[in-house]
Parts: structure tokens; sequence; C-alpha cells
């Protein structure tokens, strides 16, 4: 099976395109806004997508370049054929909270511009991935950055970034429609 490159990058390209028409006239105030103490504000949803998908970036650079192979771990893994399929079918169901890795907490407050990052960080992560597509993404197996027993093949890592973009896009969007959002 051939890399999906371009069905991917479409995925990312309607995501930036989603948070650039949701999010992208949203005041300061209105993007650090939070209904709760434990909750998360639009901006800090964004910057958490960028933190998370910027684990990855060290391995697309590797792959890219021609000097990334799989470890004995990652070649031999029993999880390697399940953990991906489990986490992608985690990510897509809103209800099931997940803890969020102390790494990946955004801070408090996040500056008026996380819109427009999240939108070059987009481009970034896109270009990394066209660098990257010539591996063979059923065969190279990535560790998750997060829980390192965790590895699944590249073409599921992908498919759970997607995943997680468009949960945190979700909650953001949650957020927005809640009583008391400054308008």
């Amino acid at each position: 099976m051939a890399n999906n490159l371009e069905g991917v990058i479409s995925q990312f390209q309607e995501i930036t395109n989603e948070v650039k028409a949701d999010f992208g006239k949203l005041t300061s105030e209105q993007l650090n806004w939070k209904p709760g103490a434990e909750s998360w504000s639009v901006g800090q949803c964004l910057d958490h997508l960028i933190k998370s998908n910027e684990e990855f970036f060290p391995e697309l650079e590797g792959i890219a370049s021609g000097t990334r192979k799989n470890t004995f771990w990652q070649n031999w893994s029993p999880l390697g054929g399940i953990a991906g399929a489990f986490l992608v079918s985690t990510l897509k169901k809103d209800s099931q909270k997940v803890k969020t890795n102390q790494k990946m907490t955004p801070p408090s407050e996040v500056g008026g511009e996380i819109v427009a990052m999240f939108r070059a960080h987009q481009s970034e992560l896109v270009e990394k991935l066209r660098a990257a597509d010539s591996a063979d993404w059923r065969k190279v197996v990535l560790t998750s950055p997060f829980v390192k027993i965790m590895t699944y093949r590249m073409d599921k890592g992908l498919e759970a970034i997607i995943e997680h973009e468009k949960r945190h896009v979700r909650q953001a969007k949650r957020v927005i429609e809640m009583e008391g959002f400054p308008k």
C-alpha cells in the first residue's frame, strides 16, 4: 500500500482552515477564556496541539534524511499492530478523558497570535511530511514520545495525530459555544 501523502495533507489543511475560520477572529480575551479552572481555553487547545505534534518532528527529520531506522523494540514489539488502532479509536471518543503528559500541558494563558502560530506550525508539519514521504509508512514504526513502550506504524501514527487535532478542535468549539463565553 502506497503512502497517502496528499490525503493526509488534505486533512491537516482542512483542520487548519477550520481553526482559522472558527477562531481566527477571536480576541486575546476570547482565546484565553475558560469555562472552569480545570478546563482549557481555545488558545490552550491550540498550544497543546503545537507542543504535541512537535514531539514527532525529530522522527520525521530522521526519516527525511534517511538516518532513522527502526529499533529492535520497534521491530519486535507485540504492541505495534494494536496500539495504533487503539489510540485512534480512543481519540475519536470525546467522552473518554485522557490525562495530558506534563510536557504537553499548555500555559495558563497564551498570546493572541496562537491561531497564526498554529497555522504556521501546520505548514511546517506538512513540509516535514512531504520530506519524509520516501519512507514506507507501513514499515516505519514509531515509538510514542509520551508512552515509551507504545509503538505503532507511521500510517497509524499520522492517523492518530489527525484525530488528536480533530478532538481538540471539537473541544475548542465547545468552549466558544458555552454560556459565559465573551461575545
